[in-house]
């Protein structure tokens, strides 16, 4: 059996507080783009496997969130068979763009299916918020309100059928430590969904709160936000801590000149 996670945009991204047990509160906009991996899982009867194709993934296969999902899932249904998982990685690692996350969610949607275990979403996402904060919002996959550390999502009705966006990743690795370093968690100036209802007021007033404090240190990501509204971009915005940036177009873009080393996908929401 084969599934697609795909990954996700941060549409404004606000710090609102420093919790008790080390985390940040926050407030965003999650939005599914069509950027995909390849997920495929064979029952096998003698041992577990899991091997990956595409962009390298750093760390130990072991640490890997679609075996912790395998291993949630065992815990509780203790007679699921042995796999064979095969992952092929086009998402960049990293890059603010949730493609861990969304590679462990899929992997729990996938085993549902798989071994017929008839889960609904809520226990779905019961699990996936245990592999990670943003994990749980792939189990619906459609735009939500995330609050809380990601984990508390609300629908929202949000349209960008026949929008165009372009994503760029420099390759620059932003740790967890640098992105927050330059932040100070402060309570949203304007109601996310508010802004989020008037397109107009998205360029000045949706703002992801990772750039200020990222962009001093990394111009280039700056300068690739900058290019992307010169080239007609009606939004433009570092998504989740970065260094990935995306440009929203009403049409297709014409074509831009990037550096050889940047990772470029271009795709319509259908």
């Amino acid at each position: 059996m084969i599934c697609f996670p795909n990954a996700k945009i941060n549409l404004g991204l606000h710090i609102t507080s420093k919790r008790k047990d080390g985390y940040h509160d926050i407030e965003s906009c999650m939005v599914p783009i069509p950027l995909y991996d390849a997920l495929e899982m064979i029952i096998d009867s003698k041992k577990t496997t899991f091997e990956s194709t595409g962009l390298s993934i750093p760390g130990e296969s072991k640490d890997n969130l679609i075996l912790k999902a395998f291993s949630l899932l065992k815990k509780d249904f203790p007679s699921l068979p042995h796999l064979q998982i095969h992952l092929h990685k086009a998402i960049p690692i990293g890059a603010g763009l949730g493609g861990g996350s969304a590679d462990g969610a899929f992997a729990l949607s996938l085993m549902n299916n798989l071994f017929d275990l008839i889960l609904d979403d809520f226990f779905l996402e019961e699990y996936a918020a245990q592999l990670g904060s943003d994990c749980a919002f792939f189990i619906e996959n459609t735009p939500k309100i995330a609050t809380g550390r990601g984990e508390v999502l609300e629908p929202i009705d949000l349209d960008l059928k026949g929008t165009h966006v372009v994503l760029i990743n420099p390759g620059i690795h932003i740790s967890t430590k640098e992105a927050y370093a330059g932040v100070t968690p402060s309570a949203p100036r304007v109601k996310l969904k508010e802004v989020l209802a008037d397109r107009s007021r998205w360029k000045a007033e949706l703002i992801n709160d990772f750039e200020a404090s990222i962009f001093p240190n990394h111009p280039e990501i700056a300068e690739i936000k900058a290019k992307l509204y010169q080239a007609g971009a009606f939004y433009a915005a570092m998504s989740g801590s970065g260094s990935s940036v995306f440009g929203l177009f009403d049409s297709k873009p014409r074509k831009m000149d990037w550096k050889d080393t940047y990772f470029l996908a271009e795709s319509e929401f259908k």
